[in-house]
């Protein structure tokens, strides 16, 4: 079968990505001159704030860059385009400079493959070769509290959270809880959270669609109208040191649609041999469906952590057969900038079951 070819090419394919690792350690910001770089383009774009005032090249103190580079190789049986091996990856820049000390600019730039190699796409990573604007925020101190506004922005930005399982898969990468406690946005975002001295903490936010695309035209609805959907969350956690729990409510006006609810809790609790994360979550728009997650993470195997889960693919009715999906990796740490996650996941269908074998490589630097 195609995956035990992949389990032979796998191994061999670590050897091409392995040096990769020496050159990331090598790349620094300095490296990259954006004055010389952008004055070549326009005298206009060689100033700006971020910049010394020297413009020899580098960055302000107060303005870092960060990258990182996510490869998978494997093959999925079952899979509705290909049970091949393939290999995808994503390349992502992360910008932040602060004006106060007190506060963050943040801009998320995002490449990919040019598109995704499989129809499961198990690792949901980002597609698309040209760089690409993913997220500007700008977070600053209100009283005791933190803001954060911006575009393409998560509400769940400020939420705590409760979920310490290290997943391989995109499938429980909020622990069964992502469209409450991990909620993403509508397009422009605002958040606020406050952090008590005790261990508790309060969060909420809400987000628009400043536009929409209909009968392949943008439209502008407006931000808070009837005819845009809107969407707010609102978060209560509290954190231990060796456990944690936070609850979630989010509400989505459907713009011109049925309202939906969600209703989600995770908690963590650290023993000394293993972390274990749970969720649940509760999903009404005409009908009540619910979703639920467990994980166990083994942090100290050999040289790296183990972690093995499972958890419905989605929010389920009472009268509908649930659908699981199960997963276990090993996460080993080459060096500070690369890790190698090997792992394999079992998604149920309706039909064939899904099954895939894959190897994850990440730098950062």
């Amino acid at each position: 079968m195609k995956l035990f070819k992949s389990l032979l090419v796998a191994p061999a394919t670590l050897g091409l990505l392995a040096p990769l690792s020496a050159a990331a350690n090598e790349i620094t910001v300095n490296d990259f001159n954006p004055v010389e770089e952008f004055s070549n383009i326009s005298p206009l774009l060689a100033g700006g704030e971020g910049l010394v005032d020297s413009h020899d090249g580098g960055f302000s103190e107060t303005t870092t860059a960060s990258f990182s580079v996510d490869a998978v190789l494997g093959a999925i049986d079952g899979d509705a385009t290909t049970e091949a091996t393939t290999f995808e990856y994503q390349f992502n820049i992360g910008l932040s400079t602060s004006f106060t000390g007190e506060d963050s600019l943040d801009i998320a730039i995002d490449s990919g493959s040019d598109a995704a190699a499989t129809s499961t796409k198990p690792m949901a990573f980002d597609t698309g070769a040209a760089l690409s604007v993913d997220g500007v925020t700008y977070t600053f101190p209100v009283g005791g509290a933190t803001m954060t506004v911006g575009n393409d922005t998560d509400i769940s930005a400020s939420f705590t959270g409760a979920c310490s399982y290290s997943a391989f898969t995109d499938y429980m990468g909020n622990c069964g809880t992502g469209n409450s406690l991990g909620v993403a946005g509508k397009g422009v975002t605002a958040t606020v959270g406050y952090a008590f001295d005790s261990g508790f903490s309060l969060a909420g936010g809400v987000s628009g669609e400043a536009t929409t695309v209909a009968s392949g035209s943008t439209v502008s609805n407006g931000l808070l109208t009837k005819e845009g959907t809107d969407m707010y969350g609102i978060e209560a956690a509290y954190t231990a040191d060796s456990y944690g729990v936070a609850v979630a409510y989010v509400s989505s006006d459907g713009g011109t649609g049925d309202e939906t609810t969600y209703w989600g809790v995770n908690a963590t609790y650290s023993f000394d041999l293993a972390d274990v994360t749970v969720g649940y979550e509760t999903e009404e728009t005409t009908v009540n469906e619910t979703g639920y997650f467990i994980g166990l993470t083994f942090p100290e195997v050999g040289p790296g952590s183990v972690s093995i889960g499972a958890a419905t693919s989605d929010n389920f009715a009472d009268d509908v057969d649930e659908l699981m999906v199960y997963e276990a990796s090993y996460s080993y740490p080459v060096n500070d900038s690369m890790t190698i996650t090997p792992g394999v996941f079992i998604e149920e269908k309706s039909g064939d079951d899904l099954t895939g074998v894959l190897v994850k490589t990440s730098f950062s630097f």
